[in-house]
């Protein structure tokens, strides 16, 4: 199986479809990414707050997958913004993962009562600079804070990762970033059972039509909008059907009936907004 690659604005790329090991209890990490390199997977997706890169790290070594097969992405958390810090973070993100670089550096959130994501930002280029990272982006960024990171820094992202799913996608954050060359990374991109999601006739019609779960359908919709995604489980057979949605393709009334389920005022959030985690 080829899972297609996405070309990022720097000229590196990144498999579309990757493994995130978000809420992954630290003691099962280096199983799950384990069990998901076995099925096909080669790009994952972790954060130093998630507590489990030393299993990530555990789970590459012993893989015996060559390093440039892989695309490994962490994060910056919101109290290394300030100072010299977030080039102390990427040196202990990559001990614990035992690598010399990650593929993709991102600064987690923007804390915006703290003022500092465009210093932590700066700090990104020297990092990628250095060589510690391939590529770096930003994560839960709206649109007035990627404005003043490209103005400031002069650096545009290479990847926003945030909040998407049929019920809140982001329209002006995702036009903005694409009239940009940032690529979108849909973090939570089934809801994260939040809702009934599966039980909406959009979703479950194009499943039935094509033979597959509402989440392969869910997948596909996200492939097909051109958005990276890295569904989560630590349950084999549901890494595997995860893996398994590039063998149909949704009609465009069907990507449609799914773009309908975003009421549009914000209601369909289902994790916290940007401006308020600081």
């Amino acid at each position: 199986m080829t899972i297609p690659a996405i070309e990022l604005n720097d000229g590196h790329s990144i498999p579309q479809l990757g493994y995130g090991v978000f809420k992954v209890p630290a003691d099962q990490t280096e199983r799950a990414v384990s069990e998901a390199l076995e099925i096909g997977y080669r790009h994952i997706d972790t954060a130093a707050i998630y507590g489990n890169e030393e299993g990530v790290g555990a789970a590459i070594a012993s893989s015996g997958i060559p390093r440039d097969e892989l695309f490994v992405t962490t994060k910056l958390w919101n109290d290394r913004h300030h100072d010299d810090e977030p080039n102390a973070a990427i040196a202990e993100s990559l001990e614990r993962l035992g690598l010399e670089h990650v593929d993709l550096y991102l600064v987690h959130w923007p804390t915006p009562a703290k003022d500092d994501y465009v210093h932590a930002f700066s700090k990104l280029v020297e990092i990628r600079d250095a060589g510690l990272t391939r590529s770096i982006g930003v994560s839960n960024f709206l649109v007035p804070h990627l404005e003043r990171v490209v103005a400031e820094t002069g650096v545009t992202p290479a990847i926003n990762q945030i909040e998407l799913h049929p019920a809140y996608q982001q329209r002006d954050v995702v036009a903005w970033a694409t009239e940009h060359g940032i690529r979108i990374e849909s973090w939570g991109p089934l809801g994260q059972g939040k809702y009934d999601l599966f039980g909406t006739p959009a979703v479950a019609d194009a499943a039935a039509a094509h033979g597959v779960t509402p989440a392969q359908a869910v997948l596909r919709w996200h492939l097909q909008k051109g958005n990276i995604v890295f569904p989560k489980s630590v349950h084999p057979e549901r890494l595997r059907e995860n893996l398994d949605v590039f063998g149909f393709e949704l009609t465009d009334a069907e990507i449609a009936a799914i773009d309908a389920l975003d009421p549009l005022d914000g209601s369909g959030r289902v994790g916290s907004h940007p401006d308020d985690v600081n």
